[in-house]
């Protein structure tokens, strides 16, 4: 007796850890954590954390903000994500992506380097919280399916050129004003070229280079003389943390920033950052809304498609609703904490994975640093040079470039070709946010003329078997009398009206037919204006003198169906479970 109540209790609170476990993924992993986690998490987390403090820094600067701010945004939004977020991989935190994007919304609204400004950011990140939030109760992590392959892959590669060039005037020491749009930065940037300062230029293309040799050049060095793979990542990955000592000692030590005029970081308060929340208005809000929906979806599908990614190398699963929360829940603390809009970024999560992160505790061990950081050091950073920062984000972006996959897609398929150019051009031209609608407008727009025109084939017998295939590509047999035709897609009202006409036209062409037999089995649905059609499309049958048949109808479709009563209208003796069924009551058997 005491067994079965001990058993019933345990199942009782396996049924409440699963049903919890959704909303709160770390009672899964946080109540399964095994001790031969540790020592990946922790390497993991270190890695990460040192390469965290450089990236934030320099994202912050990119979202015309502070550089404590970008470290602030990186303490506690990793946190509440570890606790909510699905992905065990995922490092959240500014991006250069969502930073260019905040920029670009705040810069009309206030001026850079005043409280407004920084009150906006914060608005806006409490905005986007809020709207990734409501997506993820209402179940719309669906969106994810909306953009394709090859509108993410132009609108990344353009934004990765926009921002790449947005710190060329910290790399030439130039002093432009801040703007989005690639033309404009090439005007401001053309207009300012009797400005540089050499000494800049100096120290960013010495930046670049150390950050390109690290990874580059010393990781094949030292695996070619037998280091291990794991000695090697920390060294390879801390290039930028180590650019940032070297370059600050640099202008301390030869007095730079006086004698030169190189640009440095300045004074960063030192200590975590007090409670904040944003001044609410609704004007200000109506204003923020259109780039808030834009970062919000743009963040989210940078963040869940690595996540994904990620997880199938391990075998896991990402919940997209799932994320939505997490990563509002995420944002929410930012705009609570003073920092700024976050997600998870390609760079920092290929590292935490490369680095043998098995558990979000990673990315809590990641914060930790930053925190410590932020408490102790930040006064080292004051003669940090802005070049180098600038170095640090074109290293970054630069990665994110992916002409080969317009290059495949042209090659394959021109339609998303030219759905991957309709997303990189506009955003060249207009703005990051106006390039993403462009792109995806035109992708669902390619999409409906691609299915406007389904395939349709006219199917005969294979020998003497059960199975049915196109004329025009075997050797089939069929009777005068009945014309077998195929749809190879689901009937909507974009295609019905081409399957129609399609179907008078061949029946027009062969005046012997009698019976016209659709086989379904590709239709996986059909929805009210292609039944009108259909309905249509049987009347004027008749009034030929043929009848109408259907066979391999989905059960789902039939149930429909049989609903609306349209089973019944045409008859039970008109629809068929097989094709072969259906030929040999029309008298064309094999």
């Amino acid at each position: 007796m005491l067994n079965n109540k001990t058993d019933a209790l345990r199942s009782q609170n396996q049924t409440w850890l699963n049903r919890w476990s959704r909303f709160f993924p770390i009672l899964d992993w946080g109540l399964h954590y095994q001790r031969e986690y540790l020592a990946g998490d922790l390497t993991a987390g270190i890695v990460v954390g040192t390469l965290l403090i450089p990236q934030a820094m320099a994202y912050a600067l990119l979202a015309g903000l502070p550089p404590e701010i970008g470290l602030y945004a990186s303490i506690l939004p990793p946190v509440v994500y570890a606790f909510l977020g699905t992905s065990r991989l995922i490092s959240v935190a500014p991006v250069a992506l969502d930073s260019l994007m905040v920029g670009a919304a705040i810069a009309p609204l206030a001026a850079e380097n005043t409280p407004q400004y920084l009150g906006l950011a914060l608005l806006l990140a409490l905005t986007i919280g809020t709207i990734d939030i409501l997506m993820g109760i209402l179940r719309l992590g669906l969106l994810v399916n909306f953009l394709s392959e090859a509108v993410i892959s132009g609108f990344i590669s353009a934004a990765a050129i926009v921002i790449g060039f947005s710190q060329v005037k910290h790399l030439l020491g130039l002093k432009i004003p801040q703007t989005e749009s690639f033309i404009q930065l090439l005007v401001y940037l053309v207009q300012g070229i009797g400005a540089i300062n050499w000494v800049t230029v100096l120290l960013g293309v010495v930046s670049i280079l150390i950050l390109v040799y690290f990874p580059k050049i010393l990781g094949k060095q030292l695996k070619k003389y037998g280091f291990h793979e794991l000695a090697i990542m920390p060294l390879t990955k801390s290039a930028p943390l180590l650019l940032v000592i070297g370059s600050s000692l640099l202008v301390w030590l030869l007095h730079l920033e006086r004698v030169a005029g190189v640009k440095v970081v300045g004074d960063i308060p030192q200590g975590l950052p007090s409670l904040t929340f944003p001044v609410l208005d609704v004007n200000t809000i109506s204003a923020l809304l259109p780039a808030a929906f834009a970062i919000s979806f743009v963040g989210f599908m940078e963040a869940f498609s690595v996540g994904k990614f990620l997880a199938s190398k391990r075998r896991q699963k990402v919940d997209a609703n799932q994320e939505f929360i997490a990563l509002g829940a995420a944002n929410l603390s930012a705009a609570l904490t003073g920092g700024y809009p976050v997600t998870g970024g390609l760079s920092r999560s290929s590292v935490n994975f490369s680095a043998n992160a098995n558990t979000p505790l990673a990315s809590i061990v990641a914060a930790s640093i930053i925190a410590l950081t932020v408490m102790f050091l930040t006064p080292l950073f004051y003669f940090l040079p802005q070049a180098c920062l600038a170095a640090i984000i074109v290293m970054a972006v630069s990665n994110l470039l992916d002409f080969a996959t317009l290059q495949r897609l042209w090659a394959y398929n021109r339609a998303d070709a030219i759905a991957w150019m309709a997303a990189f051009v506009p955003v060249l031209l207009t703005s990051v946010e106006k390039g993403i609608l462009i792109g995806a407008a035109v992708s669902i727009l390619l999409h409906l003329w691609r299915t406007s025109k389904p395939h349709i084939a006219v199917v005969g017998r294979v020998g003497e078997t059960e199975h049915f295939r196109n004329v025009l590509r075997h050797n089939v047999t069929t009777c005068p009398h009945v014309l077998a035709v195929r749809v190879d897609a689901s009937l909507y009202f974009v295609n019905t009206k081409y399957l129609e006409e399609y179907l008078l036209q061949a029946v027009t062409e062969r005046p012997e037919v009698k019976d016209l037999v659709l086989v379904c089995s590709a239709v996986n649905s059909i929805d009210g204006s292609a039944l009108e059609t259909i309905k249509t499309l049987i009347f004027d049958l008749k009034t030929r003198g043929i009848d109408f048949y259907m066979s391999e109808v989905k059960g789902p479709v039939m149930d429909k169906l049989l609903k609306v009563g349209f089973v019944e209208q045409l008859g039970k003796d008109h629809i068929f479970l097989t094709t072969d069924q259906a030929m040999r009551f029309l008298d064309c058997g094999s």
